[in-house]
């Protein structure tokens, strides 16, 4: 399991895999982390954003700049995306991965080295071509099951969904 700690020179705040029903941090706040466990992911970059009912760790989600409230993606969504860090739900605050190699719910036969899309399953994306539900700035960096049961490792770099056809 991942261990990211904060490492841009942020003080306080909360620590990147907590979620809280108390607000510790500004909405949309960035912070850049490393991975200091074995597992050894490298950098990422985390938003601070609410959480929604049913987030698990791993689950992709929708956002947009001025709410910072998730909603979790499925096919068709547009918006910003990113991966909850924690079991983040109504009522609390997370932190949200938004850049490096992130631990993400994907749906049966994900294979590394493809491009990644919405589902219609909450919070889950696949390497299945749907048009218009491509997650531009992603790819699969592992096949599904890697490093957990259900979960796959998946390169991201600001990713977001347009509903857009090409």
């Amino acid at each position: 399991m991942s261990d990211f700690q904060v490492v841009d020179g942020s003080l306080g705040g909360q620590a990147i895999n907590e979620n809280s029903a108390t607000q510790k941090n500004q909405l949309g706040r960035c912070v850049v982390a490393q991975d200091m466990a074995s597992t050894a992911y490298g950098f990422g970059e985390f938003i601070y954003l609410k959480g929604l009912a049913s987030t698990a760790v791993g689950f992709a989600v929708t956002y947009q700049y001025g709410d910072y409230v998730t909603a979790h993606s499925t096919a068709n969504a547009v918006g910003l995306v990113a991966i909850a860090m924690s079991a983040c739900v109504a009522g609390e605050f997370g932190w949200y991965q938004i850049r490096g190699l992130a631990v993400v719910e994907v749906n049966a036969s994900f294979a590394d080295d493809t491009m990644c899309y919405l589902t219609s399953t909450a919070g889950h994306l696949d390497d299945a071509v749907v048009v218009g539900d491509a997650v531009h700035g992603s790819y699969g960096y592992s096949d599904i099951d890697t490093p957990i049961t259900g979960q796959a490792l998946v390169s991201i770099q600001y990713p977001f969904v347009t509903n857009i056809s090409n």
